[in-house]
């Protein structure tokens, strides 16, 4: 039973009763794994555009988008500490004898400690202290490099959010993920004014970071670049906030008797992506950046994805129009049959064939009138993550979906099969139309598949606990969205996930 104090509390996060104790219910019930019919593949489901496809696209896109509202939204929240999770482990429990044969991955790291852009910065706060880091590499110091990596005193990388870090070096200085994501805007996503609208979701914590990172790295990029910026933070919501559980099934609570809640994970981002308003949203994680002098590929299919989801967007409002009008006829359903099953791979069931017009018009409208998304899919290289598949709901209706492997059954031998056979792998590489054929904006809550999401195991402050998560941002809360895969090369998919990630290649100026 909740207590006035939990109520009074519910009501000041924007949480109703029924959510929460539809959260609690999720812990007893759990989450029903995805119905995976097969995976998406070349011809079965996922798109290959030629060159000369392509450069009907870019075309349709430079044509076009001046009379265009254009937004690019960048998921940016939380700290880097998984990305230096090897560094921490390492600080805490190597013996300084010099020898890393037992960390790998740290051994790397400090053979090559120059490559990284981080560098001189490092070597600056060092020489404050009247260290000279050229002596603790000789001297096989390295537990003490790591430290000045991970603390305050140093550079503090552990706490800071992904955004601030150094990722690539120039000969104009060295560049932050967040600094790379606004020279990519200046490249596609400004408008006639040349004005680059970019949208960070961020922690409330690292806010005043991103503010300070404003003030030095947008004026030098606008000059550069000759645009303008408007950029924005939002913060995930604490409405969208989820209630965990002990191991025996009880709420937790804080020292103070309050009910421990905690953000509701990417998919509580829909609420921040559903405030924004534009014509097309480019969707892109905030590590998935590379060096200038690879970056022409990704501008090229970032501007091809937008160009074939213009293409497929007016086809479809185009349709729309058509059920509107009063004279409609088998012939014209039979093209829109055809447009639906062909261009944006949706499966009917059996039923439909023997509904009326008047309910097969009513379906379309229905089916056609949705959000749509265009992802790029890259050849999957087993990088973990999620990918698309085609999944059958309740209603056995097929459609083309991005699933992680939380959502999977795998004591399931079919759906096991599923998986082995799939080829390709979700780099959150997105372009989203999110207005109607009559250009007013979808209200894009309507549009999540609220009986996904997932509950794990964690341990905070020594206590273990049971967590859940909401749909993923490109999970379940875009399920019901009209989804286009469309492959894309490798060479646009270059995440940092590790400390290790920066001394690849494309990550090297």
């Amino acid at each position: 039973m909740l207590k006035k104090e939990d109520l009074q509390q519910l009501q000041s996060k924007g949480i109703s009763e029924s959510t929460f104790y539809t959260q609690l219910e999720n812990f007893e019930k759990g989450f029903p794994f995805a119905d995976l019919d097969s995976a998406a593949t070349i011809g079965n489901g996922i798109v290959t555009l030629s060159e000369n496809d392509i450069s009907k696209y870019i075309k349709r896109f430079d044509e076009q988008k001046e009379t265009l509202s254009l937004l690019k939204f960048i998921p940016a929240s939380g700290a880097a500490s998984r990305m230096f999770k090897d560094l921490i482990n390492f600080a805490a429990s190597y013996d300084g004898s010099g020898n890393l044969g037992a960390y790998p991955s740290i051994k790397k790291c400090m053979m090559n400690i120059r490559k990284f852009a981080f560098y001189d910065k490092l070597k600056s706060k060092l020489r404050k202290r009247d260290i000279r880091i050229d002596d603790l590499i000789y001297n096989k110091d390295y537990k003490k490099i790591a430290d000045f990596i991970l603390n305050e005193y140093g550079l503090d990388y552990q706490h800071l959010p992904k955004a601030m870090l150094y990722f690539h070096r120039y000969p104009d200085g060295p560049r932050s993920a967040f600094g790379e994501h606004l020279v990519e805007g200046s490249e596609y996503a400004y408008d006639i004014n040349r004005e680059v609208n970019l949208h960070f979701t961020i922690s409330p914590e690292h806010r005043d970071l991103f503010e300070q990172k404003l003030t030095t790295v947008v004026l030098k990029c606008e000059e550069q670049f000759n645009v303008k910026y408007n950029i924005e933070f939002s913060e995930q919501k604490s409405k969208t906030d989820m209630v965990a559980l002990d191991q025996n099934g009880e709420l937790i609570r804080n020292k103070d008797g309050s009910i421990l809640f905690r953000p509701g994970g990417h998919g509580a981002l829909i609420e921040n992506l559903n405030d924004c308003d534009a014509d097309l949203i480019f969707i892109k994680n905030i590590d998935n950046v590379t060096v200038d002098r690879l970056k022409e590929t990704t501008y090229k299919y970032k501007k091809a994805l937008a160009g074939y989801l213009l293409f497929l967007q007016e086809q479809t409002f185009e349709c729309l129009e058509k059920l509107d009008s009063l004279s409609i006829d088998s012939t014209d359903l039979a093209r829109i049959e055809a447009f639906a099953s062909q261009q944006l791979y949706i499966r009917v069931n059996m039923t439909y064939y023997s509904q009326s017009q008047r309910e097969k018009v009513a379906f379309w409208q229905q089916k056609l009138n949705r959000p749509i998304r265009v992802c790029g899919m890259v050849k999957n290289e087993g990088e973990p993550g999620g990918g698309p598949y085609w999944v059958r709901n309740k209603q056995h209706e097929k459609s083309l979906q991005i699933i992680e492997a939380s959502q999977i059954d795998f004591t399931n031998r079919f759906q096991v099969e599923s998986v082995q056979k799939a080829s390709h792998f979700n780099p959150v590489d997105l372009v989203c139309g999110v207005r109607n054929y009559k250009g007013n904006k979808f209200n894009l809550k309507n549009y999540i598949d609220k009986s996904t999401g997932f509950i794990s195991n964690k341990t905070q402050n020594g206590i273990d606990m049971k967590i859940q998560e909401l749909p993923g941002l490109w999970n379940g809360s875009m399920a019901n969205w009209i989804s286009i895969f469309v492959e894309v090369p490798i060479d646009t998919f270059t995440p940092v996930k590790t400390l290790e990630d920066l001394l690849r290649d494309e990550h090297q100026e």
